[in-house]
């Protein structure tokens, strides 16, 4: 029986170490190589040789899908994603030519899916065609922007107390170095966390970083002020004007596309 060569991706270290102790029970898989994100990823498969990628779909900068565009379908290895959804969620991908596993990784499943890789290679037809994989990216994006839970509330400080405050009576957010600002109904609550991870913590339909230094509830906002080429402003429907960046005003036109 060939010994796949075996690259682990995932920027869990946890997640990394269970499917590492998984995947040391099964005969004839050596883990060759933990990347912790996209660029470890890209830069060790551009000049090593590997059977198999194990490759987490979320992670931060570079998710695997980036991954798969970034080298490309053909200069792969065969690749398991790893996926944090739900297994309903994945269930239509069974008739695809990649394999996958769901969070936490269950050691039957991932002997079915080392065993289907390879079938694969026995075959000579570990990797997708490009229809196949255009396809497939089709899904998973789909089931990612469907599966993916939104906090519905936020643990904020009050005074000497924190409470919860529901993310729709959010209006707008500002940096404040370590923490944000949160402004809700003339009030302001501070969370102990960047702009940047609120950011990406939020649902994007509702709110969108519209400078270093904000992020505002889009269906709040009565104006927009383009100022030149480079910034603008954002008027709230309580009359608060905040400045909007180049980035920022592409991402509202961005989402106004959509």
């Amino acid at each position: 029986m060939m010994t796949l060569r075996t690259v682990i991706a995932d920027d869990e270290p946890l997640a990394r170490e269970l499917l590492r102790l998984l995947l040391a029970e099964q005969e004839n898989i050596v883990v060759v190589q933990e990347c912790q994100n996209g660029r470890e990823v890209i830069e060790y498969l551009g000049s090593n040789a590997a059977d198999l990628l194990f490759l987490d779909i979320e992670m931060p900068g570079l998710g695997g899908l980036d991954i798969v565009k970034h080298i490309g379908v053909r200069n792969l290895p065969p690749t398991v994603f790893v996926t944090a959804y739900h297994q309903h969620a994945v269930k239509a991908f069974d008739v695809q030519a990649i394999d996958y596993l769901t969070k936490p990784v269950e050691p039957p499943r991932l002997a079915q899916a080392i065993e289907r890789v390879r079938e694969k290679i026995s075959a000579s037809s570990a990797l997708l065609t490009q229809s196949q994989f255009n396809a497939l990216l089709v899904d998973l994006r789909t089931t990612a922007e469907t599966s993916r839970a939104y906090p519905s509330r936020l643990l904020v400080r009050d005074g000497e107390k924190e409470v919860f405050l529901p993310v729709e009576k959010i209006e707008w957010i500002e940096a404040a170095e370590y923490y944000c600002c949160l402004h809700s109904n003339k009030r302001r609550f501070l969370v102990r966390e960047t702009i940047t991870a609120l950011s990406n913590k939020l649902d994007p339909r509702q709110f969108a970083r519209i400078h270093r230094s904000s992020i505002v509830n889009l269906s709040l906002i009565r104006e927009i002020y383009r100022e030149g080429q480079a910034e603008g402003s954002v008027i709230l429907v309580d009359g608060q004007r905040l400045r909007m960046s180049k980035a920022g005003k592409q991402r509202l036109l961005e989402i106004d596309k959509a």
